[in-house]
C-alpha cells in the first residue's frame, strides 16, 4: 500500500528557511526515486527535486542552490530543506515517486512565503 504523508510547511518571511518531511511506505521508499513537487494557485504541479535510492539528486533551476533534498533510509523519510525562500516559492508541496503511476497523492503541506 502506497502511503505518503507530508509535513513541515508553514508561514515564513522572505529569506527564511523551512524543512519539509515526507514519510513514505517502506516498499515505495526502497524501490523508487523520490521527488518533491509543488503546485501554486492557478499553476501546474512542477517537480522541484528528486533523489534516487542511491542518493543522487537533481533540482529544478528555480530552486538550485537554495533547496536540498535528502533521505533517511532508516526512517523511510525524505526531506526538503528550503533556504533563501522567495514569495514565488509559495505553493502546496507534495512528495511522490516520479516513476510511479496510479497511486494516490498525499494531502501536501502548504508553504507560504510572505512578509
Amino acid at each position: 500500500q502506497v502511503q505518503l504523508a507530508e509535513s513541515g510547511g508553514g508561514l515564513v518571511q522572505p529569506g527564511g528557511s523551512l524543512r519539509l518531511s515526507c514519510a513514505a511506505s517502506r516498499i515505495i521508499f526502497s524501490m523508487y526515486t523520490m521527488g518533491w513537487y509543488r503546485q501554486a494557485p492557478g499553476k501546474q504541479r512542477e517537480l522541484v527535486a528528486t533523489i534516487t535510492t542511491g542518493g543522487s539528486t537533481n533540482y529544478a533551476e528555480s530552486v538550485k542552490g537554495r533547496f536540498t533534498i535528502s533521505r533517511d533510509n532508516a526512517r523511510y523519510t525524505v526531506y526538503l530543506q528550503m533556504s533563501s525562500l522567495k514569495p514565488e516559492d509559495t505553493a502546496v508541496y507534495y512528495c511522490y515517486p516520479p516513476g510511479l503511476t496510479g497511486a494516490s497523492w498525499g494531502q501536501g503541506t502548504q508553504v507560504t512565503v510572505s512578509s
